[in-house]
């Protein structure tokens, strides 16, 4: 079995770190009773081995082995 890993787009909020970037998600949820849409965001740490993307771009992320204590995300690239 081929381990498949996660992949997801979202827009960098920080690009402070030295080969991190923050990374916040959006997905939408609807309310199991009131059957209302609304929106959760979730931020990861992300590893940036270059230092190119900036605030604003919005990359696509996948899963990998941690790279250090909070990273367990590597950039694939920008998303199209």
């Amino acid at each position: 079995m081929a381990n498949i890993a996660k992949k997801i787009k979202g827009i960098v909020v920080s690009d402070k770190m030295d080969k991190t970037i923050v990374v916040s998600v959006s997905r939408v949820k609807t309310h199991p009773i009131y059957q209302k849409k609304y929106t959760v965001s979730k931020k990861y740490q992300v590893h940036d081995e270059a230092n190119s993307y900036k605030t604003g771009d919005v990359v696509e992320i996948s899963s990998s082995k941690p790279v250090s204590r909070k990273k367990h995300f590597v950039v694939i690239g920008k998303a199209k």
